[in-house]
């Protein structure tokens, strides 16, 4: 009976490793085919005819490195006035409108005030007395030489005299400030009203009173604005500023307008406001009498020029968040096929349809393509998608 027993065990076994072995294989799982990125793109014949591929080199180009800023068109403080009133009155007359332009010199208000007349009147008494006190001191100082009076009453009429002469003096200073004629009051023709007069050529900005109004000294009756001489006012951060040079060039843009203006850095603030800026103040290259003062305007300062590798705009591509250009490779002998490589770069200053260029690994004449990089793409992306 064990012999029959072991023979058993044995006539078994080879059925049980084949059942352990079918098992273990199904249990087994299959390997998936993994496919690998390549860097290398092939074109049939026909694909490159198609792609209208055009190759170029690497170029050397001057591309300067920009700022970008924002600011606003400004006048400087020589450019811009305000009219007031050196004395407290009534606006007899004036013909200001907002936007008319006005000369140099040109009259914008006539104004009245009853103290306008008492301060002629004062200046020709101050005056009359002085001749009389010059008289007297004349003959005070003869008398001294003869030593006929006391030295008390020589210097009684010269103090009397210098004092009365001061008071002509500032009202003479008064009354200049009300732009008076003073051969036509000195001949006893005592004005009722007096004019204010524009010290620039401009266009009234501001009308701020009417006829019959009462203006008081701190009111500002009109602005005149002188726009042939705007300048840029630019708002820099703080990073930015080691950037900036006197001299430098600004290319910049109006809110309303498509058209590029020039100008040139002038002056650069030397404090820093609350929001960590710093004014820049530019001139204009070429005046322009259309402009308004407080225009918004986006600029770009150009921060150098220099000499970098570079290649058009149309011969770099963008994939996966990094930058990429396609070179030529060595065809391949077999089956007549175009390759290129796509390889990745670092991107810099972008200028005139150019952008700065660099490489991980060295490239020496090295063929890029320019024209068609994005066919090539479109076909790494298509291979993508399939595997």
């Amino acid at each position: 009976m064990r012999s029959i027993y072991k023979f058993l065990i044995l006539a078994s076994f080879p059925f049980y490793l084949a059942g352990c072995s079918r098992q273990s294989a199904e249990k087994e799982p299959e390997k998936e085919s993994v496919h690998e990125k390549s860097d290398i793109v092939t074109l049939t014949p026909e694909q490159q005819k198609l792609s209208e591929i055009t190759l170029g080199e690497i170029e050397l180009k001057e591309l300067s490195g920009t700022t970008k800023v924002n600011g606003m068109l400004d006048l400087p403080p020589q450019s811009l006035v305000s009219i007031s009133t050196p004395l407290e009155g009534i606006l007899k007359s004036t013909n200001m409108l907002q936007g008319k332009r006005v000369a140099k010199g040109a009259l914008v208000a006539v104004m009245q005030n009853p103290e306008f007349i008492q301060m002629q009147q004062d200046y020709l008494d101050y005056k009359s007395q002085l001749q009389y006190l010059k008289e007297e001191l004349d003959r005070q100082e003869e008398l001294a030489k003869e030593n006929v009076n006391s030295k008390k009453a020589l210097q009684k009429a010269r103090s009397e005299y210098q004092s009365v002469s001061a008071r002509l003096l500032g009202q003479r200073s008064k009354l200049s400030l009300m732009n008076i004629s003073f051969s036509a009051l000195e001949k006893g023709q005592i004005q009722k009203t007096f004019n204010l007069y524009t010290p620039i050529a401009g266009y009234v900005t501001q009308v701020n009173t009417n006829i019959g109004a009462f203006v008081s000294t701190t009111d500002v009756m009109f602005k005149i604005a002188d726009t042939e001489h705007l300048h840029a006012e630019l708002t820099v951060f703080e990073k930015d500023v080691p950037k900036l040079k006197l001299g430098q060039k600004v290319r910049f843009v109006l809110a309303n307008e498509e058209k590029e203006r020039m100008a040139t850095v002038y002056l650069i603030g030397r404090e820093i406001s609350k929001e960590r800026t710093v004014q820049i103040h530019c001139h204009l290259d070429q005046e322009d009498t259309q402009l308004l003062p407080g225009m918004y305007l986006k600029a770009y300062v150009e921060s150098g020029v220099s000499k970098v590798e570079a290649l058009p705009n149309a011969a770099i591509v963008e994939f996966e968040g990094k930058k990429f250009v396609f070179i030529e490779q060595p065809p391949s002998r077999s089956n007549k096929t175009y390759r290129y490589r796509m390889m990745e770069v670092k991107t810099g200053v972008a200028e005139n349809g150019y952008t700065q260029i660099s490489f991980a690994e060295q490239i020496d004449n090295a063929k890029v393509v320019v024209k068609g990089a994005y066919d090539l793409l479109s076909k790494v992306k298509n291979t993508e998608e399939e595997h």
